[in-house]
């Protein structure tokens, strides 16, 4: 099949594949939600993807062998992964005016999982190209796929055709976050800002061989930014996530940033954590999550029995989930130098009652760190402002960060962000542990009893601006002279009104 890709002698970067992708999206704009095309989009830039990676291995072994069919194939099945002939986007895309097209595109997909069950099974059950709830009628449903087809012809996805080897992970983690912008409040339920990703990275510096878990983990947008963070990617990660589309999102992401090795369980973790040895939670060096805020109905009428014991320091509200991923998380850590980091809003630094209660127990036990302030607007689908929380395990030192990094950030139309200069004060001062006036503040934990447990960050650093000196006189002679003028408005008022009265 002939080449039309319109980079022949330019080599593909970011916003070549991303002009490219999103045109694609036109197909299926105004006819369902960006949360909802998010997946044909990123299912079909993946198959894409794979298959020239496939084709290109395939090319290469030809060359080398001399054309050995049989030597070829067999250094094919050596590869980390497998794309059957008629999953191949070639295949499909000879088939792009096919009545059934959509049915093609599903079988396909079938034997990529099939084919590769330690790292793509269940990968695409959730996503369906023949539906006609979702893509409409036939007529219209085959007009959309040949389209997206045309579309991703375009792209030669081989290593040798991209600026960089990372060139299609970036663009993929880059659409996540698109759609998740576009999405809106679905947008926070897979995906973390890149920035507050990046920063929870270097606040939590993890070290070469550690094994870092996200309980809700998303996309994966937050492990494979921790992840990054250790030269060559020299670590082991694992994450849980319950919305099954998601889960697999998460899966295709890992992949094509060359995570495939993770370990990433479909299913809720405060109700049935899947992340376990031996009938026991498995432990971590790093546990980091941006778990819901506030979620709702999480189960705790089952906490008491939980086989577990992961709400020994107590049960959060129903109606409250916040400290239920904190519990878990803080008991999924290792018990010597185990760190977490968590996101989490604001009302869960001073809410009272159980949570109280529970935050008591975490400081009189010595695992809370920090506590960091983040700018309002961060994250999709809500303006408030959010918190980082730091625990760790086996802490020697006898006192808490508290930061108020609300004011560190770049101010978009949207949504607001950190720069890399927000990222790196926060995480230097965080490090350094020194007092900053109406910055940072370093609490005893006697001091943190003396606040009634409350964590509240304007009870530790002063924020306050003083406003500048009111000329109580100057302010009298204006309001004076304002009077004067009202007066005077009111009297020329009266006499236009005469006239109209007399006319």
């Amino acid at each position: 099949m002939a080449d039309n890709s319109k980079t022949k002698n330019a080599k593909l970067s970011s916003d070549d594949i991303f002009g490219v992708v999103w045109r694609a999206c036109d197909t299926f704009r105004g006819t369902m939600d960006p949360s909802q095309y998010k997946d044909y989009i990123l299912v079909m830039l993946f198959l894409k993807y794979v298959s020239d990676l496939w084709r290109d291995k395939r090319d290469e072994y030809a060359k080398r062998y001399s054309g050995d069919a049989e030597r070829v194939k067999r250094a094919m099945t050596r590869e980390r992964f497998v794309v059957p002939p008629e999953a191949e986007f070639g295949f499909l895309y000879e088939r792009r005016d096919a009545a059934n097209i959509g049915e093609l595109i599903n079988i396909g997909l079938e034997a990529i999982e099939e084919s590769n069950k330690l790292k793509l099974e269940n990968v695409f059950r959730n996503i369906d190209f023949n539906s006609e709830a979702a893509l409409g009628q036939t007529k219209e449903r085959n007009y959309r796929l040949k389209h997206l087809l045309d579309d991703l012809k375009e792209l030669d996805l081989r290593p040798s055709h991209l600026v960089t080897q990372d060139v299609i992970g970036d663009v993929y983690e880059y659409l996540i976050g698109k759609f998740a912008s576009d999405s809106g409040k679905k947008g926070g339920e897979f995906y973390t800002p890149a920035g507050v990703s990046q920063l929870l990275a270097e606040l939590l510096n993890p070290k070469p061989g550690s094994r870092i878990c996200d309980p809700a983990c998303g996309s994966g947008s937050l492990l494979i930014r921790v992840a990054k963070k250790v030269p060559d990617q020299n670590v082991a990660l694992f994450g849980q996530e319950r919305n099954g589309q998601t889960w697999a999102l998460c899966r295709m992401n890992l992949f094509l940033h060359e995570m495939d090795a993770a370990r990433i369980e479909w299913g809720d973790t405060l109700l049935n954590p899947k992340l376990v040895e031996k009938d026991k939670l498995m432990r971590f060096d790093i546990v980091v999550a941006n778990p819901p805020f506030s979620l709702d109905k999480w189960g705790a009428e089952k906490a008491d029995a939980d086989p577990h014991r992961r709400f020994a320091r107590g049960t959060p509200p129903k109606s409250k989930a916040d400290f239920a991923f904190i519990l878990h998380m803080v008991e999924t850590a290792i018990e010597v130098d185990g760190k977490v980091g968590v996101i989490v809003p604001h009302g869960v630094l001073f809410r009272g009652g159980q949570e109280g209660k529970i935050r008591e127990k975490f400081i009189r036990e010595n695992l809370l760190d920090a506590v960091i302030g983040l700018p309002a607007n961060l994250f999709f689908g809500t303006g408030i402002p959010a918190a980082i929380l730091i625990f760790q395990k086996g802490r020697k030192k006898k006192d808490v960060v508290f930061i108020d990094a609300s004011r560190d950030f770049e101010q978009n139309k949207r949504q607001n962000r950190l720069r890399p200069e927000d990222i790196e004060r926060i995480a230097k001062i965080y490090r350094a542990r020194k007092e900053i006036a109406k910055y940072c503040h370093l609490a005893t934990l006697m001091e943190i009893e003396e606040n009634e447990f409350n964590l509240n960050i304007p009870r530790y650093v002063d924020t306050f601006e003083a406003g500048k000196e009111v000329n109580i006189a100057a302010v009298r002679d204006d309001i004076r002279r304002l009077e004067c003028e009202l007066t005077a408005v009111k009297r020329e008022l009266d006499n236009h009104l005469r006239k109209l009265e007399m006319a």
